[in-house]
């Protein structure tokens, strides 16, 4: 007797439902791409108990009839996949949604409820009772015939208490719920957001006039005002696939990869291709251990990207992902070259913020001295200090230069024989000489290896390395990007390559664990990677030896020198390791600090 049955429908929708609704933030999600489709301008999100108890989610898009909300709950029914040549068209989705899973999916599990009105018909309810269906009925929603839909979701995962038991703690819901309405207000400036969670506002975000143009103050909104001031705009287009967004500069850097978000068509997507990208573009900026914070919104056909690989709709895959890696890292290179010497400006609050911390309290009084008892001071306290030498005695053999305009101003002392102060128009630059030479040093050898390829040096004895037959393929298939990195190898029978040159400056290496740790990438991201990290790395090394060292004692000629070198380098407002270069402190705010304003 056969033992295989078929499962009753009421399971089958719950099982369904599992890969659908996994948690209440995936129930906000789904819901509220509903509204976004349905061309609403203003969105207003709720939640109790981390979203097991309600789940309220009310807009004023275009609303359902009776009729429609019969279909709305029916597994698979969608106004929103296209038709051409008379079969559903997958290859061409414009909207968040396409499945028609989400609703009958949340009603197989909890109890739902909606409401909704068109402008030209009467408003209707109905609802979903773990996948029992009441109604449609009429409805009062909204007097005046205003559109609209409200969607009610009450004791999620009643219906499959199995599910229920591995819900997280309230706040940890929560949290999901405030993240996901977080990406989805990114997306889209140009709709309003709420969220409310047990009868407390945790957003509250206008719509802004302008899709592109409300790009950034609504990120700012989200990811915080110093990301809004230390963010410089990406923009490039390569094949029909257009790139725009804000990428933090790396003096504005982070523990984590949090602040790290993708956008592809309008959705947001979680694509390890990006975390591969922004490796790969900040390369050059930050330690391995501090991540970059940036919003790219990647914008192309339709029929580039699939975006019917989960359920979740969360990943994409692309059908040229190597275009797009490159889109990213070089349009990533180019936005920050053009932020040039730029530094973060919380570099200067930081700095601000310790000098309030740190100063005694008697020079938090606005009187303390006259000009001229606080000139005396100065003077009689300098020569106290073991080789401190004053300003004026130091700068006193040259001429000293009338202050410009010039974005780093002019010298007018060394510090220490490490800092080096300048005059601004509007207020003093304070320069870390070791780390901003380092960072020139680095630029002119990365132009020069750019220029003139990378050294090789060929082997005694040829290196063979045994790999897996498709390791093979991939190594062997960027062996001309390799070559041009100063690794050759080749072909040494279906499992194994020969390496027959090494990159010079990379001296005595173990060359298999190199060729293994780059099949890796190859595989992981299409990039040789690890390859290159290593010339950097070294690259970085030989800089810093090749720079001017803390405690060298700088003439005016010199430090003038390094400050206009630096406004016309890219990226010397840090150094290799995403610190900065240097702290601007305008006149203003020194003045603050003495109690002058």
């Amino acid at each position: 007797m056969s033992r295989i049955r078929q499962l009753s429908e009421g399971t089958v929708n719950r099982i369904a439902a599992g890969e659908v609704v996994e948690r209440p933030a995936a129930a906000i999600k789904e819901l509220v791409e509903n509204a976004i489709d349905a061309g609403a301008t203003r969105i207003d999100i709720a939640a109790t108990n981390g979203g097991a108890d309600l789940l309220l989610v009310e807009d004023d898009g275009i609303g359902m009839s009776g009729a429609d909300l019969t279909l709305a709950i029916a597994r698979h029914a969608t106004s929103k996949l296209p038709v051409s040549g008379g079969e559903d068209d997958l290859s061409h989705i414009v909207t968040m949604g396409f499945r028609g899973e989400a609703l009958p999916s949340i009603g197989a599990v909890a109890r739902l409820s909606l409401t909704s009105r068109r402008a030209d018909s009467e408003a209707a309810e109905i609802k979903v009772d773990g996948g029992r269906i009441t109604g449609p009925m009429p409805a009062a929603f909204r007097a005046g015939g205003q559109h609209g839909t409200r969607a009610e979701v009450r004791e999620l995962f009643y219906a499959t208490p199995a599910r229920l038991k591995f819900l997280k703690s309230s706040r940890s819901e929560d949290l999901a719920i405030i993240d996901i309405v977080k990406r989805l207000a990114m997306s889209r400036p140009d709709i309003g957001f709420t969220l409310t969670l047990d009868g407390r506002r945790a957003l509250d975000l206008a719509s802004e006039p302008d899709l592109m143009d409300g790009r950034l103050p609504r990120l700012a909104r989200i990811m915080g005002r110093d990301f809004g001031d230390n963010a410089a705009r990406v923009d490039a287009v390569r094949e029909g696939v257009q790139l725009s967004g804000y990428a933090g500069l790396p003096t504005y850097n982070r523990a984590n990869a949090a602040m790290q978000f993708l956008f592809v068509n309008g959705r947001p997507v979680k694509d390890k291709l990006l975390i591969g990208a922004v490796r790969g573009a900040y390369a050059d900026f930050l330690a391995r251990d501090r991540h970059a914070a940036l919003a790219l919104f990647l914008e192309c056909d339709p029929g580039f990207v699939d975006v019917n690989v989960h359920p979740a709709k969360t990943e994409v895959r692309f059908r040229d992902a190597g275009l797009v890696r490159g889109l990213i890292v070089g349009a990533l290179k180019h936005a920050l070259s053009e932020a040039g010497h730029r530094a973060s400006t919380t570099v200067a609050a930081d700095a601000l913020a310790s000098f309030q911390r740190h100063a005694p309290s008697h020079f938090q009084s606005p009187n303390i001295f006259s000009a001229a008892e606080t000139t005396y001071a100065v003077r009689e306290a300098v020569p106290s200090y073991a080789g401190a030498v004053p300003m004026s005695v130091r700068m006193e053999e040259q001429a000293l230069e009338t202050v410009t305009d010039t974005p780093l101003g002019v010298a007018r002392a060394q510090l220490h024989e490490t800092y080096v102060v300048a005059q601004t128009a509007d207020g003093i630059v304070i320069v870390d000489q070791h780390a901003a030479h380092e960072r020139l040093v680095y630029e002119r050898m990365k132009k020069a290896l750019a220029n003139g390829g990378v050294m090789r040096q060929p082997l005694l004895i040829p290196e063979v390395v045994d790999l897996d037959p498709s390791e093979v393929v991939r190594v062997v298939g960027r062996a001309a990007e390799l070559a041009e990195l100063g690794l050759v190898l080749e072909e040494f029978g279906p499992d194994a390559v020969v390496v027959r040159e090494t990159p010079a400056m990379l001296g005595k290496l173990d060359v298999k664990a190199l060729v293994r740790d780059l099949a890796d990438d190859i595989a992981e991201t299409g990039n040789a990677l690890s390859l290159k990290e290593r010339l950097e790395e070294i690259t970085g090394t030989l800089a810093c030896h090749m720079s001017v060292r803390a405690g060298r004692r700088l003439t005016g000629e010199e430090m003038n020198a390094l400050l206009r070198e630096m406004e016309a380098t890219p990226h010397s407002g840090q150094c290799n390791h995403g610190r900065p270069t240097y702290v601007k402190l305008q006149l203003a705010d020194i003045e603050k600090l003495f109690g002058r304003r």
